[in-house]
């Protein structure tokens, strides 16, 4: 699955010479805009200090950790496994962290940088629906990490 308008949109957004926390939060307006979910964040992932910090998010609301260690939450599947994790009800999710009272579902995408494999970022997107995020919503999302690896790998540009 694809989508080229976005596709070029986050390519657009990468080459702007604006701050990189602005380049963020335009990032995570561009892919809510793509979905029938309702909140996107974008996020560091420091392995060697032990924490996620949120870099931008688009939604109705912030999150309710703007850092967590990396040992926590659905997030800390995405780091170990370095895989894609998608959960269809995050009320029967014993590890969920929760970010929303009415999130239902949510994928987490783990960025690595290209050399060392690492998890260097995530993208999370949530919904209040269950089963939000079926093989083609997976898909796209991540064909829109795979665009913007760059944003963490250049992460300290401003």
């Amino acid at each position: 699955m694809s989508d080229h308008k976005t596709e070029e949109r986050l390519k657009s957004i990468l080459a702007m010479p604006v701050p990189r926390a602005e380049r963020a939060r335009r990032i995570t307006e561009a892919i809510l805009l793509t979905g029938a979910w309702r909140w996107v964040g974008i996020y560091d992932v420091d392995i060697d200090g032990g924490l996620v910090s949120n870099i931008a998010w688009s939604g109705p609301i912030g999150p309710v950790f703007l850092t967590f260690p990396i040992s926590k939450g659905l997030t800390s599947r995405a780091i170990i496994t370095k895989k894609t994790v998608s959960v269809g009800d995050v009320g029967k999710e014993p590890d969920y962290l929760q970010a929303l009272s009415s999130t239902q579902s949510e994928i987490i995408i783990p960025v690595l940088h290209p050399q060392s494999h690492r998890v260097i970022g995530t993208l999370d997107v949530e919904s209040d629906r269950t089963n939000a995020f079926d093989q083609a919503a997976q898909a796209l999302l991540e064909s829109y990490v795979s665009i913007l690896g760059d944003f963490w790998v250049d992460g300290n540009q401003n």
